[in-house]
């Protein structure tokens, strides 16, 4: 399962997906958020599965890691599918078993609400892939530039962003480590009850958060090696500059929320 964890993982290449500026990026996956939850019915969805699909094969990722990233959280998925198909009520029932009744109107928002939980999670994983960590800091830096007038520290909650997004896959492995460790022990994380699993967890936390600490430590002192002091008077070895394929993906990304928000009027 933590081998499945794809979040934080970056796939270097050249494509169209690659070469896009980080911040047109994360301005397009606004605009598919807000699209995706404005979507009502089969039409719009299906239109944002098309787009999907289409920067998939674009970006050269493949959809196997795409969908390998959706086993964490397919719990979360089948648990909130769960809870709209039982506790929606309807005018009619499809399904009548005791208490349990399924509603025409709870079986359209599961099957809706898993659908949108899965495009979310793929749309933004396809983000973090396409976009080294670096460059994904250096746009949310110049897209939030604005919030400095406020004496926000921008540069600082840009960096920390990136910095969390980048250990997710080394404390993954880490964990995985620290299991392997744990088995060849003796360690059993898999037989007993509820509470007895989340007993066994307690030796790989202790020494997962220690390392973490650890490592947090040793950035630390190596950005104080460097001499970094924050974002003020710094500049940039690649400097962030919009290109005409920015300008025709951003169109492009406006004109189908539009078209999505249009469509979701009429129940599409």
């Amino acid at each position: 399962m933590l081998k499945d964890i794809t979040l934080g993982q970056y796939f270097p290449g050249n494509t169209i997906a690659h070469r896009l500026d980080p911040r047109t990026k994360i301005l397009l996956v606004v605009l598919y958020i807000v699209a995706l939850f404005c979507a009502k019915g089969i039409v719009t969805y299906a239109l944002l599965a098309a787009c999907l699909a289409i920067c998939v094969r674009i970006s050269h990722v493949g959809l196997r890691q795409l969908v390998r990233g959706l086993k964490p959280v397919l719990f979360i998925m089948i648990f909130t599918g769960i809870l709209n198909l039982f506790f929606t009520p309807g005018t009619r029932y499809v399904v009548e078993w005791g208490f349990l009744r399924i509603s025409d109107t709870g079986l359209y928002n599961a099957v809706f609400m898993v659908l949108r939980i899965m495009l979310l999670i793929m749309g933004t994983f396809l983000m973090t892939y396409t976009t080294s960590p670096i460059s994904l800091t250096d746009g949310l830096e110049r897209l939030l530039n604005w919030m400095k007038r406020f004496r926000v520290p921008v540069h600082e909650l840009a960096m920390m962003m990136s910095i969390a997004l980048r250990f997710i896959p080394t404390l993954i492995e880490e964990t995985d480590k620290i299991m392997s460790a744990q088995k060849a022990r003796g360690a059993d994380f898999e037989s007993g009850n509820l509470v007895q699993k989340a007993k066994a967890m307690i030796p790989i936390l202790v020494p997962l958060f220690i390392s973490a600490f650890r490592r947090a430590d040793e950035l630390a002192t190596a950005m104080e090696c460097r001499c970094y002091h924050g974002g003020e008077g710094r500049t940039r070895l690649h400097v962030l500059r919009y290109a005409p394929r920015d300008i025709i993906a951003l169109c492009l990304g406006g004109a189908i929320t539009v078209g999505v928000v249009v469509l979701s009027r009429f129940g599409l």
